[in-house]
């Protein structure tokens, strides 16, 4: 792909690794931690800079500054699509999903900045809105939390940010579930209560939980029961829970292929994407295309200030998870960054592309 060598070429790529701590201990079905490790590029071009990022290792920084930056440096900033398609082409004998997927999706997200900022648009208007604004859902509850970190933390949701559904991790301890569900049932009244096992289960374990979920505490969202890998078992889950109960799986989707297997298996209803991790909003729109040839409804998974435009201009958009982690550092670190009124959030269309600012200062406690 030659360069063009006009005012609009990519002229730089940045990236940096930031290792933010929790505000307290962590877990969900399969996993504990107690930090997060952000992902920062910019991409400089006509006068302007894109800014992107995603939640990964930090090894993802020198594949950025390296392979990556060679594949879009010099050409038209303008044209993300070609310039998406050639990080793809780079990274084939490395691999296109886990950590090259990750770093493509930042580098991509700072190129779709970019190119609003060159227009002087909002991205959202850039892509063509077809809602102003994107519902949001809670999402925490770990599994290291006491009855009151629980308790308060999905109240907060619905209190204070007016939030329609909220989500808690479950599984660590399977036989501890019935009461702290009933503890986040009690918190949040009637609001949607949505939960995730993080693939923790297997298929006959799943079953019988989703069967006391749905009948005891009227939960209308199950994630990951199984193994997202186990499409048959989704699809299992899917045929034989209540029908109140909608599985959900998708947020380790890399490339379009995954999305398509899912779909075609029959595996969920409603699809997750996480634009952090399937090839930035390129990737995302992909995948939201997809869902509606499939007639199947789109979720995005976490990241909420990276997702909010790509989610106004998403078909069959259905909504977004307000993840405690991703949501507490986006708002330490990013000026412009949503604050969920009603239970929505809507991008700020008075700045260009993605609205938002890097708090580097800030950060630079955090660097790794």
């Amino acid at each position: 792909m030659a360069g063009t060598g006009n005012a609009a070429s990519v002229q730089a790529v940045r990236a940096q690794a930031f290792v933010i701590p929790t505000d307290a201990p962590e877990a969900d079905g399969t996993m504990h931690w107690t930090s997060t490790t952000l992902i920062v590029v910019e991409v400089d071009g006509g006068g302007q800079t894109g800014l992107g990022y995603t939640y990964t290792d930090a090894s993802a920084v020198p594949l950025i500054r390296g392979m990556l930056a060679e594949a879009v440096g010099g050409q038209d900033a303008l044209d993300v699509p070609a310039l998406w398609r050639e990080m793809q082409r780079r990274v084939r004998n490395i691999g296109r999903q886990g950590l090259a997927a990750t770093a493509i999706s930042a580098v991509d997200a700072a190129l779709w900045d970019l190119k609003a900022k060159l227009l002087g648009l909002p991205l959202a208007l850039l892509l063509g809105r077809a809602r102003e604004s994107v519902p949001v859902y809670g999402s925490g509850g770990f599994t290291t939390y006491s009855d009151t970190q629980l308790r308060d933390q999905l109240a907060g949701w619905v209190e204070r940010d007016g939030c329609r559904w909220v989500k808690m991790k479950i599984s660590t301890h399977p036989g501890q579930d019935p009461h702290r569900v009933a503890v986040a049932r009690k918190a949040v009244g009637d609001r949607g209560l949505f939960v995730d096992s993080n693939g923790a289960l297997n298929t006959k374990q799943a079953l019988a939980t989703a069967g006391w979920l749905a009948r005891d505490f009227g939960v209308m969202w199950y994630e990951e029961p199984v193994s997202s890998d186990d499409l048959e078992g989704l699809q299992l889950l899917r045929q034989h829970a209540p029908a109140t109960l909608e599985i959900a799986a998708g947020e380790y989707g890399y490339e379009i292929d995954y999305f398509r297997r899912m779909l075609n298996a029959g595996a969920v209803d409603v699809q997750q994407a996480d634009a952090s991790r399937c090839g930035g909003i390129t990737g995302f729109l992909r995948a939201a295309v997809l869902c509606d040839a499939h007639h199947v409804d789109i979720s995005g998974h976490c990241a909420p200030t990276l997702h909010l435009h790509a989610a106004c201009a998403a078909p069959r958009f259905r909504h977004l998870e307000w993840f405690h982690d991703h949501v507490r550092i986006e708002q330490m670190l990013f000026d412009g960054a949503p604050v969920a009124r009603e239970g929505m959030i809507r991008p700020d269309l008075s700045r260009p592309g993605l609205g938002i600012a890097f708090r580097r200062q800030d950060a630079e406690r955090y660097a790794a």
